[in-house]
Order: C-alpha cells, then structure tokens, then sequence
C-alpha cells in the first residue's frame, strides 16, 4: 500500500466513515462494533475507487439487510442480543456474493474483494447477508 492508498484509506475514515456507520446503526436500531482491516481493503493503484467502491460493497448491503432483518422487534431483539461485532476485510479477493458473509460466535464477517463487483451485486450481497445472520440464529 502506497501514499495514495494510504490517504485515500485515511479521507475515507475522516469523511465518510461515521456517517456509513450512522446509517447501518439506524438500520439495525442498536449499536455494536465495525473492526476494519484497512490494509486489506487498500489495493495498490485503486484510491481514486475507495470511497465509491468501499461503500458500495460492505456499508450499503449493511444498511439494506439490517434495515429488512431488524423491521420487526423480534428479529431486531434477536440480532441485537447476539451479534457483538462486524467485521470487514479482503481476504482472498473474494468477489461472488454468496460467499461474502460469515457468522460465527456474534461476529459477522464481510470478506470480499473491495473493487470487483461493486455496483452490480450490492442487492446480492445484501441478501447473503441477511441469509447467513438469519441462518445463524
């Protein structure tokens, strides 16, 4: 990771990043923890797609299935009292939707690739994500 992926990562943190996560917290009706790995979503000679890409890929899915899955108080109890964290990273590029999310002990994993598919496949990533937490509990 360069200079440039290294400022484009930081204006995405100061700029965009709060906001992202005000949304996906109104959506869900609680609170918990984003852990990001920021050096695994920095690939080289891509900044200028951070803030358009990274949001499309990990934040609007996020926002969508949250916003379906927490629509009622039993499903949003449910959730609520067992997921303690998300996690986002690229590990392996991953870009097929249906193998972006896990669940595990209360931590909901998004790994995929932070520039493949972004704009054409947020509904499918939603919709694994909702899959794998509902399946979960």
């Amino acid at each position: 990771m360069g200079l440039k992926e290294k400022k484009a990562a930081r204006d995405f943190q100061e700029n965009n990043l709060e906001d992202l996560k005000k949304k996906v917290f109104d959506a869900a009706k609680f609170e918990f923890e984003i852990e990001i790995d920021w050096d695994s979503l920095s690939v080289d000679n891509y900044a200028h797609l951070y803030s358009q890409t990274w949001t499309q890929i990990y934040f609007e899915p996020m926002i969508i299935a949250f916003s379906k899955m927490c629509a009622d108080s039993f499903s949003q109890e449910a959730i609520q009292d067992d997921l303690k964290k998300v996690v986002i990273q690229n590990i392996g590029d991953i870009s097929n939707a249906n193998k972006y999310s896990s669940y595990s002990n209360g931590v909901l994993t998004l790994n995929h690739s932070s520039i493949a598919n972004a704009e054409n496949q947020i509904e499918d990533r939603a919709k694994a994500l909702q899959d794998t937490v509902e399946n979960a509990l």
